[in-house]
């Protein structure tokens, strides 16, 4: 599968763009442009082009990459537009945690096991900051995502999600 644009703006509009490095919440890492933290520290500073260029390479090579290489299930192009939009925000690690044995099955568990319902549902899980603090920013794209897993709102020029709605 080939990520869409819309995938890609809708994760900017989210991000929101930051030229100088900044710490997003208590407890976080250095964060810059539209969300990334590989390699930033305080006092580095981007541009917005240098900014669009890195999150495409960082979604495609890094996020896009790690949903194809966890997720052994087929998948409708919306589902994973979603899951690449999740995997961006929460890590690949993250999103690609299988449950330990004798636990409840975590997302990757679900998805691969064909429980796609669920799995779109169990997207509104991950809207926890530091701390275990429940972001409203979060639960907004959390519901946003899951909309768009499900097929009920398809990524559009704002990637499904509505640009007047991002704070």
């Amino acid at each position: 599968m080939v990520l869409a644009a819309s995938t890609l703006v809708g994760i900017a509009l989210h991000e929101d763009y930051k030229e100088e490095a900044y710490i997003p919440a208590p407890g976080d890492v250095p964060t810059i442009g539209f969300g990334t933290t590989t390699g930033v520290k305080m006092g580095d500073r981007t541009t917005p082009t240098r900014s669009l260029v890195r999150l495409l390479d960082e979604v495609e090579g890094v996020y896009a990459a790690g949903v194809k290489k966890c997720v052994t299930a087929p998948l409708y192009q919306h589902e994973y537009e979603a899951y690449v939009s999740l995997a961006y925000n929460i890590g690949v690690g993250t999103f690609c945690k299988k449950a330990q044995p004798g636990k409840p099955p975590n997302l990757i568990d679900l998805i691969n096991g064909g429980q796609y319902a669920e799995a779109c549902k169990r997207i509104e899980a991950f809207k926890y900051g530091p701390g275990r603090k429940v972001l409203p920013g979060l639960v907004k794209r959390r519901t946003e995502e899951r909309a768009i897993c499900e097929g009920k709102k398809s990524p559009k020029s704002s990637g499904g999600m509505d640009p007047e709605s991002i704070g």
